[in-house]
């Protein structure tokens, strides 16, 4: 170590040094490592509060990711159980046609089960209107106002000279900003060419009219009814559908008939050939009833593994889970048994609990595992009975929605919880805080402590060196080396 001194003596007679000027560097009297001796001391004074405020800090850390933990493993178990709650959603249709060029067919919420005869007069249209055929699209066709109307809307549509050609007119329709629901195209054909308007919904209430008035005249032509023998032609009808269930009539504005069978939508495609029909068949739907069980079994087992993990301890690692023994999870897990074990009133199909399901709890983990062929026949036999055990206000489903929602809604139980711990955290980071500024001022002392020590230890060998080169004028050699050292202004220790 080196450091620069002041005032040393470099001759015999020379008076004492005081210490008040003899030390600038800490450490050159005493050759003690002073910054080193104050951080150990410093460390062992805050040791103890330092070593629990760490562990609490984690403790507490180590909670708040667990409950983050479970708290996910419920909301993936909540989102499976929505499909299950309600019976008849549970118990799900599907339609078929024997036919499918004539029509498909879908079912939703309150269709049953069901055999029909379907057969398909005509399909619903849409009116068409062509009008006589000019030279070109390009040729003038006349000025004035075409009101265009379908069903109860209806549109006026003025044309000058910069659009009263065909093209014009056609362009001027489409771009009507409140076209009441008609399309314009041209045809050009070897006899030249044509407007035809297209209506854009079916029903025999969409038919078309189109009227003129003022200008030169000349819009006659695509009036429609025509006056006389000028005006456009109808090529197609506006129509209904027209069907049969079971030989009974039926009509649709849509080609997607709703309504004539409860819960069931017919997509028709095709008139059936004459004197024909075909069969229409409504089945329960296993397949979406299977697969969302399925979902709810495995975010169940999820949720159940977790709270395993994080309550568990392992005797052979001695590791225990950041919620070993919490009353929190283990009051969950026992209700979510208790609902588990549900048993409604047996019925005729022999559905009465999980385990008629095919879904029974492991001995060892409370896990459930399926048999699904136990499953598939249960579905099977009545879909009603599984969707009113697992649905409905008492349902299976229906209480463990209920229980969850108590855990995780906002100011819930998890949500108070994970506050608390919140609260717990912030606590030890103000601790710990106090405890720095502590230690700061604890060092602080210690540093000015030593280096009064090392001062006065500097001050007492330089009076050493004095009285040296005084009263034993043999070392006068040495102690004039010395202190030509010292007068240098550098030592090292």
């Amino acid at each position: 170590m080196s450091s620069t001194i002041s005032g040393a003596p470099s001759t015999a007679g020379s008076t004492p040094p005081t210490s008040s000027a003899a030390i600038t560097s800490t450490g050159i009297g005493s050759g003690l490592d002073i910054s080193a001796i104050v951080s150990s001391l410093t460390s062992a004074f805050g040791a103890g509060q330092q070593n629990e405020l760490t562990s609490q800090g984690d403790a507490l850390d180590a909670q708040v990711s667990a409950f983050g933990t479970f708290t996910s493993a419920l909301d993936t178990l909540q989102s499976t159980l929505a499909p299950l709650e309600n019976p008849s959603s549970l118990a799900g249709f599907v339609g078929a046609v024997g036919d499918p060029t004539i029509a498909s067919a879908s079912a939703s919420t309150g269709a049953v089960a069901g055999t029909y005869t379907l057969a398909v007069q005509n399909l619903a249209s849409a009116a068409t209107l062509t009008s006589a055929h000019v030279a070109s699209s390009g040729a003038v066709v006349g000025t004035g106002t075409l009101t265009i109307a379908v069903g109860g809307a209806s549109t006026a549509i003025t044309i000058d000279s910069t659009d009263n050609t065909l093209a014009g007119i056609a362009a001027a329709i489409n771009g009507a900003s409140n076209n009441p629901g008609v399309s314009a195209s041209i045809i050009t054909a070897t006899d030249g060419a044509r407007l035809v308007l297209s209506g854009t919904t079916t029903g025999a209430a969409n038919a078309i009219t189109v009227t003129q008035s003022g200008g030169d005249g000349g819009l006659a032509a695509l009036a429609y009814p025509p006056n006389g023998t000028t005006g456009l032609t109808l090529t197609q009808a506006a129509t209904d559908a027209n069907f049969t269930i079971n030989g009974f009539a039926a009509t649709s504005a849509s080609n997607i008939a709703a309504g004539a069978i409860t819960g069931v939508t017919l997509n028709l495609t095709k008139a059936s050939a004459t004197g024909t029909s075909t069969s229409l068949t409504i089945s329960p739907d296993t397949t979406a009833a299977q697969t969302s069980i399925t979902a709810f079994v495995t975010a169940l087992n999820g949720a159940l593994s977790s709270i395993q993990t994080l309550t568990s301890y392992n005797a052979s690692t001695q590791t225990a889970g950041a919620l070993q023994g919490n009353a929190t999870l283990q009051s969950f897990q026992n209700q979510l048994e208790n609902i588990l074990d549900t048993v409604t009133a047996t019925n005729a199909s022999g559905v009465s609990s999980l385990s008629d399901l095919g879904l029974t709890a492991d001995a060892n983990t409370g896990a459930l595992d399926t048999n699904t062929t136990k499953l598939s026949n249960a579905l099977s036999a009545s879909l009603s009975a599984v969707g009113n055990l697992l649905g409905g206000a008492n349902g299976i489903a229906t209480q463990i929605d209920t229980l969850v929602t108590q855990y995780t809604q906002p100011g819930g139980l998890l949500a108070t919880i994970n506050q608390g711990l919140q609260t717990g955290l912030t606590n030890v980071a103000t601790q710990q805080t106090a405890l720095n500024t502590e230690l700061a001022t604890y060092s602080a002392t210690l540093t000015a402590q030593y280096n009064a020590m090392d001062a006065a230890v500097a001050a007492l060998k330089e009076t050493q060196t004095y009285l040296n080169a005084e009263f034993n004028p043999s070392a006068n050699q040495t102690s004039a080396s010395a202190s030509s050292s010292l007068s240098s202004g550098t030592t090292s220790t």
